[in-house]
């Protein structure tokens, strides 16, 4: 579990058991009392950060994140990729949050814009949301991804620092409650996933580098 839980979990933890214990001398705490540890154990399960096994095979891009491809087109214009693929991934409230490097190498671009707070569902969002777009350059392929912010998501957590060397698979961020999660693949990438496929952060190969 991320440490950004404990900020929720305990407040819930003590006020949940509390009313508990004080159950028999005012029998009214009961419903929040069981309230409160509800929403303890939903906190504790949306912050799981289980471990992954990272793919070592060579010249693969894994998923930054977890989640459901809702989205495969062309990058839009203005981005730093250019003439490459756009793979965007819903994260539902169900899916673990945390969000690893997509490929070994140096964090070359760090951008946070603000924006918006539309439904991460919604194609809009990619654009409109408030986001934090990170470029990592292996010196040979540059990817970039967005962690995007939804309707309920309005905290976005990245814990590298520009410069700073990262492996494939590597622990990068963390976006809290609902989210988006778009990865801009060079055209030297070739995509190994369709819309509507399940990918795992760390685990599912989102593209290989041509041969």
């Amino acid at each position: 579990m991320v440490r950004d839980a404990y900020t929720f979990l305990l407040p819930l933890a003590i006020l949940g058991l509390t009313g508990l214990v004080l159950t028999p001398f005012w029998p009214w705490l009961l419903v929040p009392g069981a309230l409160c540890i509800l929403l303890a154990s939903f906190v504790a399960f949306f912050f799981r950060d289980p471990e992954r096994d990272v793919p070592m095979e060579p010249g693969v891009i894994v998923s930054p994140a977890d989640g459901r491809v809702v989205l495969i087109g062309s990058v839009p214009d203005g981005n730093q990729v250019e003439n490459g693929t756009l793979v965007s991934i819903f994260l539902s409230v169900l899916d673990v949050h945390v969000n690893r490097a997509p490929l070994a190498g140096k964090i070359t671009g760090i951008e946070y814009r603000r924006g918006s707070f539309l439904v991460a569902m919604n194609h809009r969002a990619s654009v409109e949301n408030e986001q934090n777009v990170v470029t990592i350059d292996d010196g040979v392929v540059r990817v970039v991804f967005k962690q995007i912010a939804g309707l309920i998501a309005r905290r976005i957590v990245f814990s590298k620092e520009l410069g700073t060397d990262v492996a494939r698979g590597e622990r990068v961020g963390l976006i809290k409650f609902g989210s988006r999660v778009d990865v801009l693949l060079p055209s030297s990438i070739e995509v190994a996933v369709k819309r509507g496929d399940r990918v795992k952060g760390g685990v599912t190969v989102l593209g290989r580098v041509k041969s």
